[in-house]
């Protein structure tokens, strides 16, 4: 194993691996109507994040004990139904347990969230495969203190261990059991009481958490994804949908395009889509997408890919050989060895393809804005490219990823995103 600074490091959830704030305080405010209460007056909800819940709900919100049960009840019918689903993951946060895990790190979640819940939000996310434990408390009603859950999640025999976690209970436990509290800043305790707490390190934000947990250890490589269609494929609706769930996610996403994505690319991008451009050569046309892309790669994917981050670009390779080798004629081949040395060694780990018959898109794109240069071409020519794209698809079945864009744009979303998530699953 490398050398890290802990071999064992034990995370609590909310607050240090997910943003909980949205998910629990709309869970209890959702309890306190239903029960009829109102908020105390001077009273931040976001004190519920951190102690168990019925701490939260007796002396956070000042509810009467005899009525906490029944609070509790509403709180999990809420939280199960909508609730989880109101978490993101904090970004870094997946570069962190991978790179951990693959230097042979032992991680555990201690959480004073009662199992059900705790293990659904790791499961929705993703994330219960990086934890060799999770310990959660026993029931929503459990009062077990954090030091107990920290005691249960460490391994039996360790090198030297971390407890990460927002709120001085995660400090005073790490305390209790003679291992560093690492605070995390980002959460919902203050530094004064992450401090007060006796906090070995406080970290402002996740990168920072990354720096101090991951020292001497290679972060792992990214992952570069692209979204490919037809002109009206509902391409930009559906990247920036696909960029925002990711980002819940946790991923690192870098959001790029093409043609475009640096300065020299976008400035390459406004000569070969102006309509004054009409009588530009394919051979001409072909060439600077290649250049722009070069610059592009070297710029911005590669960087990118190789510090851990997600890469997702609207658009790459495919559309030249689709656009310039099929709607151009200058043939597959010719546009791929045009674009060898600009691509080089950065195929896409994975490409997203929006199916949709040309016609349609064409009719979409047309009702939308005012088309580019390539888009005023003739039917023949992206009926050329769509036949390119089909074959592209066909020839690279592991690659591309095939979603039928004529649809409602959620359920698009919903069925690209799935897609999405299961090719990068197998990658981790």
């Amino acid at each position: 194993m490398n050398q890290l600074p802990y071999d064992t490091v034990i995370f609590d959830l909310d607050g240090t691996l997910c943003n909980a704030e949205q998910g629990i305080v709309s869970s209890a405010m959702y309890a306190l109507e239903e029960l009829g209460y109102q908020l105390p007056e001077g009273v931040d909800p976001r004190e519920m994040i951190g102690p168990p819940l019925v701490h939260g709900f007796e002396q956070v919100l000042g509810l009467p004990p005899e009525q906490t049960a029944r609070a509790m009840e509403l709180y999990s019918r809420y939280f199960d139904r909508e609730g989880m689903y109101k978490y993101t993951v904090y970004p870094h946060i997946r570069s962190i347990l991978r790179a951990l895990r693959a230097a042979g790190a032992y991680l555990a979640v201690a959480t004073s969230k009662s199992e059900k819940p705790c293990r659904a939000v790791l499961e929705h996310f993703a994330l219960t495969r990086y934890f060799d434990k999770i310990v959660t408390a026993d029931s929503s009603h459990s009062i077990a203190g954090k030091a107990e859950l920290i005691r249960r999640a460490l391994p039996e025999r360790y090198h030297r261990a971390a407890m990460v976690g927002d709120r001085r209970y995660d400090m005073e436990g790490a305390k209790a059991n003679g291992i560093d509290g690492i605070g995390a800043g980002y959460g919902y305790g203050s530094d004064q009481e992450l401090r007060d707490a006796g906090a070995e390190h406080i970290v402002p934000d996740t990168e920072a958490l990354r720096a101090l947990l991951c020292q001497g250890v290679d972060i792992p490589r990214g992952f570069f994804l692209t979204v490919e269609g037809p002109d009206g494929s509902g391409k930009t609706t559906q990247v920036n949908l696909l960029e925002k769930s990711l980002r819940e996610y946790g991923f690192s996403v870098l959001r790029t395009r093409e043609p475009g994505g640096c300065p020299i690319s976008e400035d390459i991008r406004q000569i070969i889509l102006d309509t004054k451009n009409m009588e530009m050569s394919p051979a001409c046309e072909a060439l600077l997408y290649a250049a722009a892309r070069a610059q592009h790669v070297v710029q911005v994917i590669r960087p990118a890919v190789e510090t851990g981050m997600l890469v997702l670009c609207d658009r790459f390779v495919d559309s030249s050989i689709a656009y310039q080798g099929g709607g151009r004629e200058l043939g597959m081949e010719t546009v791929q060895q045009m674009n060898a040395p600009a691509v080089g060694d950065m195929m896409p780990d994975a490409t997203l393809y929006l199916d949709i018959d040309y016609r349609l898109a064409l009719q979409r794109r047309m009702g939308a804005s005012a088309p580019d240069r390539l888009e005023l071409e003739a039917f023949d020519f992206h009926e050329r490219v769509q036949k390119t794209y089909e074959r592209l698809v066909h020839d690279s079945r592991k690659r591309f990823m095939t979603v039928n864009a004529d649809r409602d744009p959620m359920a698009v979303a919903k069925d690209a995103l799935a897609m999405v998530l299961a090719r990068l699953e197998q990658e981790e």
